[in-house]
């Protein structure tokens, strides 16, 4: 079952102090971008957030679980509807990780 548009909305607005929130279709479900980082998936409705220490001290109740068959285990978040809570933990996710690095442009086929 894919998310419904109606909820990675709503979870795009939740999230809205933590900085500029986008989400992209990924196979199906959507990666949850701030700032242009992917700090959580947004899968069967429901919301995984990147594993970080510093998110982990914020979670008011740590469980892990992959957001999918063949994932690794990222945090799933229940609680979605407390605003503040959500942005919080979404902004020091994203502030723990790596800046990504640059996609490499790829050479066209030169036409013979």
């Amino acid at each position: 079952m894919a998310s419904s548009k109606d909820f990675v909305q709503y979870i795009v607005e939740q999230c809205a102090d933590a900085g500029e929130m986008t989400a992209k279709k990924m196979f199906g479900d959507y990666g949850l971008y701030c700032d242009g980082k992917i700090v959580a998936l947004i899968c069967d409705d429901c919301l995984y957030v990147k594993p970080t220490e510093a998110g982990r001290a914020l979670l008011h109740e740590v469980v892990m679980c992959p957001p999918y068959e063949g994932a690794k285990d990222y945090f799933w978040v229940e609680d979605v509807d407390d605003r503040a809570y959500l942005s919080h933990l979404i902004k020091v996710t994203c502030e723990a990780l790596p800046i990504p690095k640059p996609k490499q442009k790829k050479c066209p086929r030169s036409a013979h």
